[in-house]
């Protein structure tokens, strides 16, 4: 259940930035069923993570222990072959000593 919680809220979040026209859309071809991704402002909020990480001289193994996950689940949100919930990705920041913060623009 925690995984539906996380994918329905981030999806609830994307939906509202996507409806003031903050986010574009993308739809994403290797699905089944049309499905639409929010990829460029995701794709560098995982570029991020990754330099953070590689700043610290992190590795994988060692964000996944501090995340309680697998170092395979790293290497796919950072591949972006899997996008994080909102649960992991706020673990993953934390891991590497930050916060999240959302400001008005």
């Amino acid at each position: 259940m925690g995984n539906f919680f996380d994918d329905t809220m981030q999806g609830m979040l994307e939906a509202v930035e996507t409806e003031k026209w903050n986010i574009p859309l993308v739809q994403r071809e290797d699905m089944p069923a049309p499905t639409f991704t929010a990829s460029d402002k995701e794709k560098e909020l995982i570029d991020e993570i990754i330099n953070l990480r590689k700043e610290q001289k992190m590795s994988q193994s060692q964000l996944a222990k501090l995340t309680g996950n697998k170092q395979q689940a790293i290497s796919r949100i950072e591949n972006k072959e899997h996008s994080p919930s909102l649960k992991l990705f706020y673990s993953i920041v934390r891991a590497l000593g930050y916060d999240l913060k959302i400001v008005k623009i």
